[in-house]
């Protein structure tokens, strides 16, 4: 039986590679994160995009690099495609997600496109939002999609998924 897919959004990588935060929330997400790593991580195939490398090079050099070495040791690389780009201006158009957020709607069209399970973020204001997901959840099954399960890595601690 092979494992589940999951694709790790840029917030996931930051959150597995910075400094504990001293926000009490943030700092909470980060020990989170840490366990599902450690944990969980084998249970899946782990994917990241070519807009995740993006996202991850920004920023501090010696933190990028972090991140990058993260990916590369973990993670198979998928590349954006055409229909996953038309997918996202989908959710766009339909109201799912705000112009702005054109990443973050490319991160979710490339995991539906590519099938994968799970989209595994820490952005609850565009990604992992109830009001969000139904949308997509639309939007994919119009298009000829299953949506990946849009999911923090607190919903897989403690949990049996047989």
């Amino acid at each position: 039986m092979s494992k589940p897919s999951v694709y790790l959004e840029t917030s996931v990588i930051s959150y597995l590679t910075s400094k504990m935060s001293r926000d009490l929330v943030v700092a909470g997400h980060q020990q989170v994160t840490r366990a599902w790593w450690e944990l969980h991580k084998e249970e899946f195939e782990i994917y990241a995009s070519s807009l995740v490398i993006q996202e991850v090079s920004a920023g501090d050099p010696v933190e990028s690099i972090k991140r990058l070495d993260l990916i590369r040791g973990a993670a198979k690389l998928i590349q954006n495609s055409a229909e996953a780009t038309e997918l996202a201006l989908m959710f766009i158009k339909r109201g799912a997600l705000p112009e702005k957020a054109a990443n973050d709607a490319t991160h979710v069209a490339i995991a539906a496109v590519t099938g994968i399970q799970y989209l595994l973020t820490w952005n609850c204001r565009h990604i992992a939002n109830a009001g969000v997901s139904r949308v997509i959840m639309r939007v994919c099954e119009e298009s000829g999609y299953s949506a990946p399960l849009l999911c923090t890595p607190l919903e897989f601690i403690g949990g049996d998924r047989e």
